[in-house]
C-alpha cells in the first residue's frame, strides 16, 4: 500500500489520480472513472469530485492501493 501525503484538509479523486500519476491531465479523469474500477472505503466511485481525506484508502482496478495521510508541517 502506498501512502500519499497531501497538504489540505481534503483532495479530490481527480486531483489524486493526477499526484500520483495515473493520468497526465485533470481532463482525463472523467473517461479514466468510467473505465477503471475505483473503490473508495470499499465503496466502488466513479465521481471525479469526490473529497478524499486523511485515512481514506483508494483501491483502483486491484493493483494500486493507497492510504492518504496528512502531510506534517515543520515548526
Amino acid at each position: 500500500m502506498r501512502l500519499v501525503q497531501i497538504d489540505d484538509t481534503f483532495i479530490t479523486l481527480g486531483q489524486l489520480l493526477k499526484k500520483t500519476g495515473i493520468i497526465d491531465t485533470g481532463g482525463q479523469a472523467k473517461h479514466f472513472l468510467a473505465e477503471t474500477e475505483v473503490r473508495v472505503n470499499g465503496v466502488p466511485e466513479s465521481r471525479r469530485g469526490r473529497k478524499l481525506v486523511p485515512g481514506d484508502v483508494v483501491e483502483i482496478d486491484g493493483c494500486f492501493t493507497a492510504r492518504l495521510v496528512q502531510k506534517q508541517r515543520k515548526s
